[in-house]
């Protein structure tokens, strides 16, 4: 009883409201997951193209790998957008639904396959597989939150 305190109605009104506010959002990305997110991006970006940069493979190999980065970004953040389309009711039609994910497949099994063929030590290959995972899973989380963020602020509009 002696650490119980008594608000008056005006505080109970800003606390309701403060708990509404919360209640309206229960999704919002937190600042730490979009900080992670765009840290995660930056740091598997960041480490596959400075490992192309030291790399011993010719010009034209580095090339190679550095555009499968680039389809992958792309096509797991068009996969991100037409599922999440499609969960919102927006019509998305089934032949850019599946050319999305036949990108991202695509993506991955061709540096799966330029990796299997590459004289590369197996330390290399995984660090370059590892980066590319990293990559895409943050560029999907990155999409999200950037999404969620719009979509809220629309709300709030």
């Amino acid at each position: 009883m002696e650490n119980q305190t008594f608000l008056n109605s005006e505080e109970e009104k800003k606390n309701s409201i403060n708990i509404k506010k919360e209640e309206k959002n229960p999704f919002k990305p937190t600042p730490a997951f979009i900080s992670a997110s765009w840290a995660a991006l930056l740091i598997g970006m960041v480490a596959y193209c400075v490992g192309l940069w030291n790399a011993g493979m010719e010009l034209n190999e580095k090339g190679y790998y550095f555009t499968i980065l680039l389809f992958g970004l792309f096509s797991v953040v068009s996969v991100q957008k037409a599922v999440r389309d499609r969960m919102e009711g927006i019509p998305v039609t089934d032949i850019y639904y599946g050319i999305s994910w036949f990108t991202t497949l695509a993506s991955v099994l061709l540096l799966i396959v330029g990796l299997w063929n590459a004289e590369l030590e197996l330390s290399e290959k995984g660090f370059y597989g590892m980066s590319f995972a990293l990559s895409l899973f943050a560029s999907v989380a990155v999409q999200k939150n950037t999404r969620d963020l719009h979509a809220l602020k629309q709300q709030e509009a």
